[in-house]
């Protein structure tokens, strides 16, 4: 099995956790201000962050996506209170995603992925997994925004940071 997918995925938890650190040393009124960005508040974005997360774990795991979407839309409304309850949905998700990653003997194995929004198409598991990575990054972007918007200083997250974080375990 290619360990690349395993690798970024891997990525993807350092640098949630990563962003959810440096907000957790500042007032914790930042994670609802309300800024002018692409989500309403930070809150918001790591809710979005999580819900997609949740969502392509469960088509990973065999839910089909129109019933995955629908599972994870209340989760998109599920604003949490503090960093600490973030930070601990984050680490038990990735838990769940390191499980799988444990079962799966081929990440190139595809599936028929049934996305409502793009169509039919056959997707192999370790491109699910990079887009979730991608995703994931995308938004951390928008956090980073976020936190300049409010006066703060974001941090570095970036996949050639985790390279040498990495490096030095």
């Amino acid at each position: 099995m290619s360990k690349h997918p395993v690798q970024m995925f891997e990525y993807h938890t350092w640098a949630s956790q990563t962003i959810l650190g440096r907000i957790k040393g500042l007032p914790s009124s930042v994670l609802s201000q309300e800024v002018n960005s692409s989500f309403p508040t930070i809150a918001h974005a790591l809710t979005h962050i999580y819900a997609v997360d949740k969502m392509w774990y469960l088509v990973l795991t065999g839910t089909g996506m129109p019933e995955a979407l629908q599972a994870c839309i209340t989760l998109n409304e599920s604003i949490l209170n503090s960093v600490d309850e973030y930070a601990n949905l984050f680490a038990q998700l990735s838990e769940q995603y390191r499980e799988w990653f444990q079962s799966q003997a081929d990440l190139e194995q595809t599936i028929l992925l049934d996305n409502p929004y793009a169509g039919i198409r056959q997707t192999s598991l370790s491109e699910i997994v990079l887009h979730l990575v991608n995703h994931g990054t995308y938004h951390r972007g928008n956090i980073s925004t976020m936190l300049r918007q409010l006066g703060h200083a974001s941090t570095m997250n970036d996949y050639a940071l985790f390279w040498y974080q990495e490096a030095t375990k």
